[in-house]
């Protein structure tokens, strides 16, 4: 039986110490990029399999993250995995990705495994606001931080990142005001999650300050999919009075919404405005171009990852921030009227 590579054969291949070894195969930042990548390169043409368990038992530290999301296939929501992975990288974590695909169950079940699989960590953006505190008290009594980022729930000792939805609601709808718009619908998700909450709030009070009137039979609740903006544009076309304005909780409904006007003969933006929230990029990139809410997804999955950072590195210290993000409003056609008045 062929023997096992031990660091101690790497350190004499390379003529240096097996701490050396050690540390650049666990990216420790006190190693040169250079001697790092010496020792890992040399590692794998010696076919060395560092023990995960032992270094675990050692250090305390499996060097895993858990990273939960709704769902992956968003722009959004992978562009902050991106960028929560860019910065961990670096510190010698790797990130475990789990989606819940809106599912409370699946939701209990990826946080269950993530801590028996003992990570360092857990940042997860909620997929349901009545999300199982027992779970969560596991998770916080076992002593492993966790940061909630864009959903969050308010938990004593929880850190969060967000953007300010509520100035992003109120922004959008605003802008629809200045554009001549009287008449607002807007498309909300689950108004029990706190980012739909925050959203909506902005658009009561933007109608509220330009003197416009509150109407409940103008908000409908939907998912966040095309067909669900295509259903409710249909419901718009039924109406007596078509309105002139639509704010969408989601680029993927506002996307639905425009295509099923347009195909019944609907001018936009002339006759009516539409603007989405989270700049995926088809908004920019479409002839029509669609007016969105950006919510800074390497910057929010950049903060997420130095909130744990700290927290990881602090562990003495109960360390509790929420980080709130500035939105910023991507004026394009879909909302931009030649004519302001109507």
């Amino acid at each position: 039986m062929k023997k096992k590579t031990t660091i101690y054969d790497i350190a004499v291949k390379l003529n240096i110490t097996a701490a050396t070894v050690s540390r650049a195969l666990n990216n420790n930042s006190k190693i040169s990029e250079a001697t790092r990548e010496l020792v890992q390169k040399t590692a794998l043409k010696m076919n060395y399999e560092q023990n995960k368990v032992a270094l675990a038992l050692k250090s305390g530290k499996s060097y895993n993250v858990g990273v939960i999301v709704p769902r992956i296939d968003t722009t959004f929501f992978g562009s902050v995995i991106r960028a929560i992975e860019e910065e961990l990288y670096p510190a010698g974590y790797h990130v475990i990705i789990c989606q819940t695909h809106d599912i409370e169950s699946r939701e209990v079940e990826n946080i269950t495994t993530l801590i028996n699989a003992q990570v360092d960590g857990i940042l997860m953006s909620i997929s349901s606001p009545d999300i199982d505190l027992n779970v969560i008290n596991q998770i916080v009594k076992k002593n492993i931080p966790l940061i909630f980022f864009d959903r969050k729930k308010d938990i004593e000792g929880v850190s969060s990142v967000v953007i300010n939805d509520f100035e992003g609601g109120y922004k959008v709808t605003k802008q629809l005001i200045e554009q001549g718009c009287k008449k607002i619908v807007h498309i909300n998700g689950n108004p029990k999650i706190k980012i739909f909450q925050e959203r909506c709030r902005g658009y009561k009070h933007a109608l509220k300050d330009s003197g416009l009137a509150y109407d409940e039979k103008l908000v409908f609740e939907t998912k966040s999919n095309v067909e669900e903006g295509r259903r409710v544009a249909k419901l718009l076309l039924a109406m007596d009075t078509l309105p002139d304005g639509v704010f969408s909780s989601s680029d993927f409904t506002a996307l639905g919404v425009i295509q099923e006007l347009k195909e019944n003969g609907v001018k936009i933006p002339e006759d009516i405005c539409v603007a989405g929230f989270a700049n995926e990029p088809f908004t920019k990139f479409m002839e029509l171009s669609i007016t969105s809410v950006d919510q800074s997804p390497l910057e929010m999955g950049k903060m997420t990852a130095k909130v744990f950072l700290e927290q990881v590195n602090n562990k003495e210290i109960k360390i509790e921030k929420k980080v709130v993000l500035e939105p910023k409003l991507m004026i394009r056609k879909s909302s931009l009227r030649k004519v302001i008045s109507k």
